[in-house]
């Protein structure tokens, strides 16, 4: 009988992957970390206990968080990472021609060895791109003691627990604001909204003091149960979001980029939310 790997996500459900083989099991510095083999989904990474990533379906996450900032921005020559060791979002990231130079600071360098070694799909190559700087260090530690500017900021972060926790927090908010450069957009992994709407209330409370234009928008990944994935925008740029379709076929047509689910519809659609975050969000964010 197969071993099987349980999600731990949250107490009164949960999710279970057969493991066919583990490729690495070890405690890190920082957090427990394991990849291994799932007959649907292929290499499976996981960190406490928690799955973070899948080959099977991370294209879905990664085109999202990646081209709706750079596509709507436009012109994005300096692009921030924050977390994403397993290198999918720096792959996307490095798709852009125009991107000239990217930072992405990461707490836990095992995850960055082992990924390129374990999934090395997810990277590609990219951690080999000359525009890319690797920097080891607590994320938000970085954005407040940095005094770089980026166009883009994408924080590909665990979930509110552990490591992670800083990531969601006003201060980290309000020095991502300081790092950006005039217009530039920031976007954030916020949760799985029907499991986590306690965690998109918050984002967004935390956020809408530093920017004028703050919202959410949606994926659905078939690892990330319960419902739509929100992505955390916000930005004082507020004209990012009211690019036509035909705008941002025309830039996506530019770009050259090779997409297994982005795409220009989607893009706009995406920013649609379900109306159980709507009234989530105006009843709290109205008290």
């Amino acid at each position: 009988m197969k071993s099987a790997f349980n999600e731990t996500l949250y107490d009164a459900y949960s999710q279970e992957f057969t493991v066919d083989k583990v490729y690495f099991e070890q405690k890190t510095d920082h957090q427990h970390l394991i990849i291994f083999e799932n007959a649907k989904f292929g290499r499976v990474m996981a960190l406490d206990g928690i799955v973070q990533t899948t080959e099977g379906d991370e294209f879905i996450y990664h085109e999202m968080m990646t081209h709706v900032p750079l596509l709507a921005h436009g012109n994005a020559k300096r692009v921030l990472i924050i977390g994403g060791g397993d290198g999918g979002i720096l792959r996307e990231v490095c798709k852009h021609g125009s991107v000239e130079h990217i930072t992405q600071v990461e707490i836990d360098l095992q995850v960055v060895e082992m990924c390129k070694k374990y999934l090395p799909n997810h990277s590609a190559g990219a951690y080999d791109d000359p525009r890319v700087n690797i920097v080891i260090d607590d994320g938000a530690n970085y954005v407040r003691q940095s005094d770089e500017q980026f166009d883009v900021i994408i924080t590909d972060s665990t979930d509110p627990i552990g490591p992670g926790d800083v990531l969601f927090t006003s201060d980290y908010y309000q020095h991502c604001k300081a790092r950006l450069r005039e217009g530039g957009v920031m976007v954030a992994q916020n949760g799985v909204a029907f499991m986590q709407i306690d965690e998109v209330f918050t984002t967004a409370q935390r956020m809408q003091p530093y920017f004028t234009d703050q919202t959410f928008y949606c994926a659905a990944v078939p690892t990330y149960v319960g419902g739509v994935m929100t992505f955390a925008w916000a930005s004082n740029n507020d004209v990012l979001r009211t690019f036509s379709t035909g705008d941002l076929v025309e830039r996506f047509k530019q770009s050259a980029i090779p997409c297994r689910y982005y795409s220009p519809a989607i893009h706009q659609a995406s920013f649609a939310l379900p109306q159980y975050v709507i009234d989530e969000l105006e009843s709290g964010l109205d008290q």
